[in-house]
């Protein structure tokens, strides 16, 4: 007997960014019904709308609870859910407003209830607008954070940023770069190593090898230039390569920040656990920013995203690439057949 498809649930992201043309566009253009029993939720008026900004029609099938996904006869059709977060003269295209915000957390929070209760396996959010949230109520520096307390998270979560077959995880996020070296531990390197390498295997990666990158320039020089790498991220890495794992060595380092990415992009490693924000965003989004996604980890469930924003500038133009947004999709929907009960 075959295995059920994961239900993978698409938002429609920022009511007043391209995520509506996106989502429309990524049922339109690509096989996602082959990877996942497909619920959309959101309101009924922005998913016509991103459909005829992206000139597609996309066919789809109502249900009136995330609990019907599952039991839906034709399961190659895209499920529609109706969930009503804002009004259409409330939205102006590529203005930000409290009202959006509140829109994206009603939404999102929902899913995460659905997903928790066993009804869907994964997240798959268009973009949205981290300042929209905050004035629309969100009390946390980023979604990340919205969910981990939403999900009840107490141990560490970070967000992995992916481009193909190259992943990225970071000890300190969303901080001022003078405060960085403050969040740099054994401890933290070695959460967020293990964490990148268990949602790699889920993710469908047999033999992935992880590189821990150096905080100081060259390195540190021997300590010449900064003891981070002696006092804190080799101790951890010798502590990460001494632990038992299901696959052969899967971690190395420290190694120098300027010379990292050239090894996984020779296919050397499969992730890279930077120190500090800019220090892996700066080189995947050169790489392919057009492709890369956001994948939150250290939730208890999969969730994942494009990893551009909004783009107000071009919201409603039709003008807005599905690659990104595709390759989330195809790693939720991986994660979640993983994760499924």
């Amino acid at each position: 007997m075959q295995k059920a498809l994961p239900v993978v649930v698409l938002t429609l992201g920022d009511p007043a960014g391209i995520g509506p043309e996106l989502i429309a566009r990524l049922l339109a253009q690509h096989p996602v019904s082959t990877l996942a029993n497909v619920v959309i939720a959101g309101d009924r008026w922005l998913w016509e709308q991103g459909q005829r900004i992206a000139q597609v029609s996309v066919p789809t099938a109502d249900i009136d609870s995330f609990e019907a996904v599952r039991q839906r006869p034709n399961q190659q059709l895209p499920a529609f859910l109706s969930i009503q977060s804002i009004e259409p003269s409330n939205v102006t295209i590529g203005q930000v407003s409290a009202l959006n915000g509140q829109s994206v957390l009603k939404i999102l929070d929902a899913c995460m209830d659905a997903t928790l209760a066993g009804h869907v396996d994964a997240i798959c959010f268009a973009p949205l607008n981290k300042q929209a949230m905050k004035m629309g109520g969100m009390k946390h520096e980023d979604e990340l954070h919205h969910f981990a307390e939403y999900l009840g998270v107490t141990g560490y979560f970070c967000e992995f940023n992916t481009l193909g077959n190259l992943w990225t995880s970071r000890i300190s996020s969303h901080v001022p770069l003078k405060d960085v070296a403050q969040y740099l531990s054994k401890e933290r390197i070695e959460q967020a190593s293990e964490l990148i390498y268990k949602a790699l295997l889920a993710s469908g990666f047999e033999q992935p090898k992880i590189a821990i990158a150096a905080f100081n320039p060259h390195g540190g020089d021997g300590g010449s230039c900064g003891r981070e790498e002696i006092d804190i991220i080799a101790p951890a890495v010798a502590a990460l390569q001494a632990k038992n794992w299901p696959t052969e060595a899967p971690f190395h380092g420290p190694f120098p920040a300027d010379t990292i990415f050239l090894k996984a992009q020779a296919g050397e490693y499969q992730a890279i656990v930077t120190m500090y924000h800019d220090q892996g965003q700066i080189a995947i989004k050169l790489l392919g920013f057009s492709r890369g996604v956001t994948v939150q980890g250290g939730l208890p469930i999969p969730i994942t995203t494009p990893a551009h924003g909004t783009a107000y500038d071009i919201a409603g133009k039709g003008r807005a690439s599905v690659e990104a947004t595709w390759q989330a999709f195809q790693i939720a929907a991986r994660m979640g057949q993983s994760w499924r009960p």
